[in-house]
Formats: structure tokens, sequence, C-alpha cells
């Protein structure tokens, strides 16, 4: 599904309390802990426009550059009924496994493999637990959470989310997982560039259920965001911003407060993809950077949504 582009003004008002990025202060909102109830405060100084979308017809110029987007196919890519675009960049914003066993990491680079695309990007989503070393039991990441809660007694103490706890506990006894991943390139916390185009991948998200690169909302996810770099043109994150692809099936908000006001205020990319609400499939923008929710696997864990296509375009002289 290819993006048709608009161009609409926005404004953007929010309440700055104190944290310093290139000389801009990102806010934590004071009711960040309840995103819901931020998006009711929010909202009132935001535009979002619902972008039309169509699977494209004709293979990209050579001065475009175009770009694929997929996320959480959660071990289903076998009973998808589409098919994948061709592209230059095929992208996957995490949840491409259950729990992210080594069967399943394989199974997925086995299938990304068979993709034409020249470039593929990866990233994790809360269902790679093997991918986050507070489940595998690290030394350096137990000593960076200072908190003996690693490995084994973790999975003991997350919910199941309807999987054999055997499973999970099986899933993060192999090291390195990531290693797995050869037929990608798989960003955390790091950029990329292609053509002259800047990314920057990364696997966070405010809590949900303590699953994989979980943290707290506020300040902790800040940290994360301020890591992203300025002149990000694409940027991938599991996570969606708060009141872009967030909206869940029970009416609550699932985005990121802070990841919002540093798309909007600080990197300001021109396209930010991401998936983890699957209800929130579709692509919005609020006139500056174009917002891709790209779950292919709908509410029900039915993989039905197609990717999502968008081209962007090279610089003078710069050959895919």
């Amino acid at each position: 599904m290819l993006i048709k582009s608009a161009v609409i003004a926005t404004h953007v008002s929010v309440l700055l309390i104190s944290k310093k990025m290139s000389g801009l202060s990102i806010p934590i909102h004071n009711t960040t802990h309840n995103p819901t109830q931020a998006w009711e405060e929010l909202k009132i100084s935001q535009r979002i426009i619902k972008l039309n979308v169509k699977t494209p017809t004709t293979p990209p110029q050579e001065n475009m550059l175009r770009f694929v987007c997929m996320s959480d196919t959660h071990c289903l890519t076998s009973h998808l009924q589409l098919e994948i675009p061709e592209g230059d960049v095929f992208i996957h914003a995490g949840d491409f496994t259950r729990c992210g066993s080594a069967a399943e990491v394989e199974e997925f680079n086995s299938w990304i493999g068979s993709l034409p695309h020249k470039h593929k990007v990866v990233i994790a989503g809360n269902h790679e637990l093997s991918f986050d070393p507070r489940f595998t039991g690290q030394s350096s990441i137990r000593q960076q959470h200072k908190t003996a809660h690693t490995g084994d007694g973790l999975i003991n103490e997350i919910p199941d989310l309807g999987m054999k706890r055997e499973e999970l506990k099986a899933a993060v006894t192999k090291q390195n997982t990531v290693s797995l991943l050869t037929n990608a390139t798989y960003l955390q916390d790091q950029p990329l560039t292609i053509c002259g185009i800047k990314l920057y991948g990364t696997p966070w998200q405010p809590e949900f259920c303590n699953w994989a690169f979980n943290l707290p909302r506020g300040h902790k996810c800040l940290e994360k965001w301020d890591s992203i770099p300025d002149d990000t043109v694409v940027l991938i994150t599991h996570t969606p911003p708060i009141g872009h692809g967030d909206l869940c099936c029970t009416g609550v908000r699932a985005g990121c407060v802070e990841l919002l006001t540093t798309v909007q205020t600080r990197v300001k990319p021109k396209y930010h993809v991401f998936g983890h609400i699957h209800e929130g499939y579709g692509v919005t923008t609020d006139g500056k950077t174009i917002f891709i929710n790209a779950s292919t696997c709908n509410s029900s864990y039915v993989p039905i949504n197609p990717p999502i296509v968008f081209d962007v375009p090279l610089s003078p002289g710069v050959l895919k």
C-alpha cells in the first residue's frame, strides 16, 4: 500500500518539564502514566489526518528509495495470503516471533531471507524475550537494573499471554539469539544509513505485562528517545507515539507521550514506522511526519493487513 502524502499545518502545545536535548526542553507530561487522559488534553492542539494508501503497481523510480513496511507477524508469515510488494528496503518493526525462541527466530530469518529486497532492517518488540538481556540473565544488564529478577526468575513472574510457561522458559535459555538473524540488519538503539537516507531503530515500549524491552512511562522512556539522532529521516520504533495508531479496541490509548513530543519538537523525521497495537494499523500525519502503524496481524492475530509502502527521494547523484 503506497502512501499518498498530504501537507497539513500543525501546532503542538505541551507542558514542559526540564529535560534537555539539542537545546530544546523535552517534556514529561503531568499525566504521562495515564496516556488516555493525557491524550484528552493533548488532542485539543493536535492535527491528525488519516491518509489513503494503495498498493503500488509500478516499480520505484531510479531517484526514489522504496520502503516496504510490516510489523507484528508473530510467526505467521507462512499464513500470509497477501503479496509482499517489491522495493529497495524492507522494514519489520518488531514482534516477528511469539516469544523469541531460537526456532522462531530461525524460521523468521529464513522467511525474510527469501524476500527480494536489497536491504532488510529489523527491530525487536515485546515478544522477542530472548533479545532482551533481562530475560537471558546476562550479567551486564543485571548490574544495570540492580535486580535479581533476571532469567528464569523473571520468566516466572510475567503473565504468560496465553502461552505455556515452559515455552517461555525454553525461549530464553539460548544466549545471543540475535545472532541467528543473519538475513537482515538488526537495530537496537542504533542508526543506519542506506543510500544517504538515515534510519534509526529502537525496540523499547512503555510497560506492558513486563515483557521484553518494557520501561516505565516518563523519564525512563524519554532516556531512550533522547538517543534518537536529530537528522533521522525514517524512525523505527515498536511502540506507537500517543495519538497515532495507538488506540486499543478497549478504548484505551497505549502510545508514549514523550515519544510523540520527541518526534514533533526535536527529531522531526519524515516517517515514523511502528506496530505493537494491532488494531491501530494504518497511516496518519500531523502535516510534518507521516506515522505508519504497519501491524500485519489484526487484533485477533490474523495476518491480513497489507504491507505499507512509501518512497523517499534520493539526493542528486546517489545511486541505489
